[in-house]
């Protein structure tokens, strides 16, 4: 018997532990003396979104038997890691934008210093939440190299750099790929296999069939992303509708065309399904969120 999967009460009950392991671990706005900063903080985390990322952690990590709470600390790692690269990329000097997930970014709300300082210090903690847990040390040790990896010149920041310095010129598919496969697609990759490595019964070969999977739905990721700055509005989005087009930004639409762009998506999701098909376990919630990933509309 085909066992029923909801992807939607999953994700549910899965935001709200996130969004409790958050405020959990974020600094206490009435203990600390920099209260602004933490205030901030909060603001900069705790303002919404997909939490694909935790997401992620969890849905591999459940396929692995992990326990929850090491899952909780990896899980408020990648999204404080993502937090901050957001609130980075949001300030006048990087990408200069005034909305995030429909409110005001960071340095509006705020200012360009603090701003500066709520990812410096959303970075610390993210590393310090990787060992608040009782894993054996050797794993802990494999999660804080898989996510400072992902977030450094070879993933996440590198990534962020090739992007600043393609405005205004034509990309290959090839270069446009190797950009968002580190930008974007390195921390959904982090994601996925700290959520492994959280587990107990995984191989190494399942750590390569899941970093194929990540890899996939990470790029799917990013074309939808394209695909909805040209066809979604902004109230939708939570963003500026047509920032990428305003800024002159490579983009899959731009380079292959709207259809040719959405299709390619779909591509990716079969290659990621693909990939699951190797591992031991039916890890519903990983293929119910690849698909999700190609049909969200935010």
């Amino acid at each position: 018997m085909t066992k029923t999967f909801s992807l939607s009460d999953w994700m549910s009950s899965h935001q709200q532990r996130i969004s409790l392991a958050l405020q959990q671990r974020l600094p206490n706005q009435n203990v600390i003396a920099a209260s602004r900063l933490s205030e901030a903080m909060h603001y900069a985390t705790l303002n919404g979104g997909k939490r694909l990322r935790a997401m992620l952690v969890y849905a591999t990590g459940e396929a692995f038997n992990a326990d929850h709470d090491a899952l909780d600390s990896a899980a408020c790692a990648v999204e404080m890691i993502h937090a901050y690269s957001l609130v980075h990329d949001d300030m006048p000097m990087m990408d200069d934008d005034d909305l995030r997930r429909g409110k005001p970014t960071c340095h509006k709300a705020y200012d360009e210093a603090t701003a500066l300082l709520v990812g410096d210090a959303l970075q610390s903690l993210a590393f310090e939440c990787l060992t608040e847990n009782a894993l054996p040390a050797n794993q802990q040790v494999a999660m804080v190299k898989c996510l400072a990896h992902a977030s450094g010149v070879m993933g996440m920041a590198g990534g962020q750099a090739i992007d600043l310095a393609s405005v205004g010129k034509q990309l290959n598919q090839t270069d446009l790929e190797a950009m968002h496969l580190l930008k974007t697609g390195a921390l959904i990759q982090s994601s996925v296999l700290l959520g492994a490595y959280c587990g107990k019964n995984y191989i190494s070969t399942d750590l390569q069939h899941l970093n194929d999977y990540a890899a996939a739905i990470g790029l799917a990721f990013q074309v939808q992303d394209d695909v909805l700055d040209v066809i979604a509005d902004t109230a939708t989005l939570g963003k500026q509708q047509g920032a990428d087009i305003a800024r002159n930004k490579p983009t899959y639409p731009a380079l292959m065309g709207l259809e040719a762009a959405q299709q390619k998506a779909q591509m990716l999701v079969k290659e990621a399904l693909t990939a699951l098909n190797n591992l031991g376990n039916e890890c519903l919630a990983l293929r119910a969120l690849a698909t999700f990933v190609v049909q969200r509309t935010f």
